[in-house]
């Protein structure tokens, strides 16, 4: 019974999302938000284990609103959503960037919806891995110098470095354990371990690391 926290501050889209949600059967209460200080809150209270909130909204944005939130130490920690159009690229960057699982665009028919929300609850990543990967790149060259110095790879064990190479590809843990020839609950480890040490809360955001710390290039493979 999954527990969702819808955020917008646009009534009809908000209402239209929560109306559609609470037809699913097997989903848990739909709870929702009219904007970031109000998300903030209510994750508080209900701890929902997905997140759909809009990324441009009054008093608080989605961006800043998925900071406090991840910061919160929920555990198990939310996954976020951010809803978005097809000009926010620069936000939705921003997103991922803090720990984002992916997006969906606001005009997506209503059963893609479900199914977007449906894949999200049982995959750390949403959007799919070619399509986030090329919103990085067109973002991670620049961004690289933002990055410099905030976290190293030198805490990370060669196995640990190897696997965010391959997950900056877009593979997924069973492609990574054949690349790697080791189980799939080898990959698993060395991927929390990874993502504990580097504070990384999704795996979109341990692409945009890959890129900006280097380990992964644009336009070409892992180092």
């Amino acid at each position: 019974m999954a527990r969702i926290l819808v955020v917008d501050d646009q009534h009809l889209i908000r209402s239209g999302i929560v109306t559609l949600l609470r037809t699913v059967e097997g989903l848990g209460p739909v709870v929702e938000a009219s904007d970031g200080v109000e998300a903030v809150a209510a994750a508080r209270e209900h701890h929902p284990d997905l997140i759909l909130m809009d990324i441009k909204m009054p008093r608080l944005s989605g961006l800043a609103a998925a900071e406090r939130i991840l910061a919160l130490g929920l555990d198990p920690a939310p996954r976020i959503v951010v809803l978005t159009t097809f000009d926010d690229d620069e936000f939705v960057y921003a997103a991922l960037r803090a720990g984002c699982s992916g997006f969906l665009l606001k005009d997506m028919p209503p059963q893609q919806l479900l199914s977007a929300v449906t894949a999200t609850l049982s995959a750390d990543l949403l959007v799919a891995p070619a399509q986030v990967r090329r919103l990085i790149e067109r973002h991670a060259v620049q961004a690289q110098r933002f990055r410099a110095g905030t976290a190293s790879t030198s805490m990370l064990t060669d196995r640990e470095v190897e696997v965010l190479g391959y997950v900056a590809q877009g593979l997924g843990n069973e492609e990574i354990a054949e690349h790697m020839r080791v189980s799939e609950s080898t990959v698993k480890t060395h991927l929390h371990r990874m993502m504990t040490k580097l504070d990384l809360h999704s795996r979109a955001q341990a692409v945009v690391f890959a890129y900006e710390s280097g380990i992964a290039q644009v336009g070409g493979e892992r180092r």
